[in-house]
């Protein structure tokens, strides 16, 4: 476990922000919010993103966090996949219902979470598969929440606690396989990493 680690997150959106704060609390990470919006490259992959993401940053603090998260539905080949925030500005989730009429709803969220410290880059990914929702249910969580219902659930993300969509979402994973990551590369205190 890491103990008495601060990062700071580079985000626009409130709703991430608080999730990643209360995922990484539990873990001894503090989390800072520098609210910016970063640029997002047209990429093929999160990963690309997460870099470009990482460089547009710059020296938010001493250990920079960022993320890039994507629906990847089957049925559409995967799209919106890394253009999912363009596709949910622009026609939304009831427009992604529209979409999947008549069509298989199977679907993956994948996120990809980047942490700069230094000179060190650690990503991490977390996935979590499941099925677009008939209709848009639930008032809790953000962007794709009232659609995506988890496998092994009956609920959306949006009517789960952030307690019960943390211990299920692609963002909790990628941010528990990021910690885990960060606790290998950090020395205890008082000792120095060589």
């Amino acid at each position: 476990m890491v103990t008495s680690t601060e990062v700071t997150f580079v985000t626009s959106n409130r709703g991430k922000f608080v999730e990643v704060r209360a995922l990484l609390a539990p873990l001894g990470i503090r989390v800072r919010w520098s609210r910016r919006t970063l640029p997002e490259p047209q990429a093929d992959t999160l990963e690309e993103v997460v870099e470009a993401k990482l460089s547009g940053a710059g020296r938010a603090g001493p250990a920079v966090l960022v993320e890039d998260s994507g629906l990847f539905i089957d049925a559409l080949h995967g799209f919106p996949g890394v253009y999912s925030s363009y596709v949910y500005r622009t026609v939304g989730p009831k427009g992604v219902l529209l979409l999947l009429k008549g069509r298989s709803r199977h679907a993956t969220f994948r996120t990809v979470a980047g942490l700069r410290r230094g000179r060190d880059v650690i990503l991490a990914v977390g996935e979590t598969t499941g099925t677009i929702s008939e209709k848009l249910r639930g008032s809790g969580g953000f962007g794709y929440d009232p659609i995506f219902i988890p496998d092994g659930q009956r609920a959306t993300f949006a009517e789960l606690s952030m307690n019960a969509k943390n211990s299920l979402s692609h963002r909790g994973r990628a941010m528990r396989a990021l910690a885990a990551r960060l606790a290998q590369r950090t020395p205890p205190k008082g000792r120095r990493s060589r």
